[in-house]
């Protein structure tokens, strides 16, 4: 294992200083590819080992022609299509590819198992997705709100629904990044220990049942699926969280610029309505999405050492 390589697991790993250098960068490489659609080499040569073990639209799209963009080329693993599924173990899985490969994004359930590529492998470990946390769309959803709406720094931002991998990585952020984050939930959804952990004694997290108080002239509303891929669904969770619907009626009393997020794939009807995430003037989840591409450019330039 190389101790000083630079992984991209969870934002509270990395430096305040150094987040905002991949903020800065994506910034700047978007500016670019709209204006000319050219970009230097700054990976040429670097292969990507991409490992999915989770359905992927936007991750595995953005990763993907990011690393092409920026002069490197992906390798992508569907998992239950290589040796893993036949018992394979992570480690050996690490220590192989790490002969091929310049960098790993992995897509997991477990985030353990990144942890696990982490200690066999010298390549730096990008996190496209766990169970634990979402850090590279949190990232993308901060570009979106400061490109739209200014700094996020001392905003009020309020979380409606399940508490979740993408919850985790806001909770995260609003340590580092410094504004406040009302976390509305039904009373029926218990907070789970790594939430417990992560928020513990930080006065700028609050989790409430109460929307109104959540709501109150909040700058940024973000919600999410309300049952994580892959896990079960039953009427009695959806009827408790139907009460937490980002719409209309719920967003009365929100700042009169708010704007709203969504980490997609999204259920019109269920954790939003379509009035708000298809509202252009309130709805930045598409800036969102594509920045997902821009940022991930600027993460693999920082794991790198590009940047």
């Amino acid at each position: 294992m190389n101790i000083n390589k630079r992984n991209f697991i969870n934002l509270s790993d990395i430096k305040k200083k150094e987040l905002n250098k991949i903020l800065n960068r994506a910034v700047s490489l978007k500016k670019s590819r709209i204006k000319t659609r050219s970009f230097k080499n700054s990976l040429y040569g670097v292969n990507l080992a991409m490992i999915f073990e989770k359905p992927s639209t936007r991750t595995r799209v953005s990763f993907e022609i990011a690393i092409k963009e920026l002069g490197g080329q992906a390798i992508i693993l569907d998992e239950s299509t290589t040796h893993l599924a036949r018992g394979e173990t992570v480690a050996d899985t690490a220590r192989v590819l790490d002969r091929y490969c310049q960098a790993f994004m992995i897509r997991t359930n477990n985030h353990h198992k990144l942890l696990e590529y982490e200690s066999y492998a010298n390549a730096p470990i990008i996190n496209g997705l766990s169970n634990l946390s979402h850090p590279c769309q949190v990232m993308a959803d901060i570009m979106a709100y400061e490109e739209n709406r200014g700094k996020i720094l001392k905003k009020k931002v309020t979380w409606m629904g399940d508490l979740n991998n993408v919850l985790y990585s806001w909770v995260e952020a609003s340590n580092i990044f410094g504004f406040n984050l009302y976390i509305a939930h039904p009373k029926q959804v218990r907070l789970n220990a790594d939430l417990k952990k992560i928020s513990k004694g930080k006065k700028n997290v609050i989790f409430t049942q109460d929307i109104k108080e959540a709501v109150n002239n909040s700058n940024c509303v973000i919600t999410d699926t309300w049952f994580s891929m892959g896990s079960k669904m039953n009427n009695l969770s959806e009827k408790y969280f139907m009460k937490y619907q980002v719409n209309k009626k719920n967003l009365k009393g929100a700042h009169e610029k708010y704007a709203f997020l969504h980490c997609l794939p999204a259920k019109r009807g269920k954790e939003v309505s379509g009035e708000i995430i298809d509202d252009n003037k309130i709805s930045i989840v598409w800036d969102a999405a594509e920045n997902r591409l821009h940022v991930q450019k600027a993460i693999l330039e920082w794991c790198l050492k590009k940047i």
